[in-house]
């Protein structure tokens, strides 16, 4: 089913740009993240331009994000505090982001700068996972003679002044942490079109020391506002959202975020981050090798 996407200037197959929402989706119901992280690069993959992706993703991950916060929100899983905080964090990152994407636009940089941002933050972050896995694979629980780390904030966090108290995850800490989280996950959505649940999530459980009943559900909160607000940034400034291709995404996102949801109740974690770590160490190793070829069209035109 070929579909012609205006603001990228080609025609795709629409079955499968349905088919990448559907694996965001479901993505964003098992670990909490928006999933654009997949979505921007397989999309470039696909032949979208990098410009057009990033913004068109985050567009679509807002759609997977409120069927998850719904479905999280019903298990009480949502802090509500802790992500009004992140979100004007968030916005102020936002802004912040929409002025480098221009400054590298008009540079005629972006594209390069987005290909390297996804190769570093995928591959550390899929290391990272693939050996926190393959950890839990080889000692499961009740089988290992470590004690359980507690839960608890960085020191860092602790120093911070102004403690608020935050009941739903059970955190007595200064907001300014959760702030400045927002405001790097902001820059993060701008330029890599990433719903930057890939980053909060790990940062809300080992440096703010939230509790694991409430990060995915917290994070899709967080998620679900800042794409918002790129999105209508994008629209105005850079004018890079396609949506036509961002609808797409939406129809199989939206389905997959509930296929997540239940996926998670009955799936092992560790499977499925290792998973998820091989997919991501996969993408990032393709588009490093992608960075180093030469490409077919040495020359594009771009109109002004």
């Amino acid at each position: 089913m070929d579909v012609y996407l205006p603001i990228a200037n080609l025609a795709v197959d629409g079955l499968v740009i349905v088919a990448l929402g559907v694996a965001t989706g479901i993505l964003s119901g098992v670990f909490g993240v928006g999933g654009g992280f997949l979505t921007t690069p397989l999309l470039i993959f696909y032949g979208i331009p990098p410009t057009v992706a990033a913004a068109s993703a985050a567009t679509q991950v807002t759609g997977a994000s409120v069927s998850g916060v719904f479905a999280h929100s019903r298990k009480q899983g949502v802090d509500y505090q802790m992500g009004g905080v992140t979100v004007a964090g968030g916005m102020v990152g936002a802004l912040l982001g929409a002025v480098i994407f221009n400054l590298l636009r008009s540079a005629g940089q972006i594209d390069v700068v987005i290909n390297v941002l996804y190769v570093v933050m995928l591959g550390t972050i899929g290391g990272l996972m693939a050996r926190e896995s393959l950890e839990s694979l080889r000692h499961p629980a009740g089988k290992t003679s470590q004690r359980p780390a507690k839960r608890r904030h960085h020191p860092m966090i602790a120093s911070l002044p102004y403690r608020w108290r935050f009941y739903r995850s059970g955190l007595y800490i200064s907001p300014l942490g959760p702030l400045i989280l927002g405001v790097v996950v902001g820059i993060l959505t701008m330029l890599m079109g990433v719903g930057g649940g890939f980053f909060m999530v790990p940062a809300m459980l080992y440096i703010l020391g939230m509790s694991a009943k409430v990060v995915v559900g917290t994070s899709l909160f967080n998620i679900l506002f800042i794409t918002m607000l790129v999105t209508m940034v994008h629209a105005f400034t850079t004018r890079a959202v396609d949506i036509v291709l961002a609808g797409l995404l939406l129809v199989g996102s939206v389905t997959g975020a509930q296929l997540g949801t239940k996926i998670a109740s009955f799936a092992k974690p560790e499977h499925l981050r290792l998973v998820l770590a091989t997919i991501v160490l996969a993408i990032a190793l393709r588009m490093a090798f992608n960075l180093g070829v030469r490409p077919d069209e040495v020359y594009t035109v771009v109109p002004l």
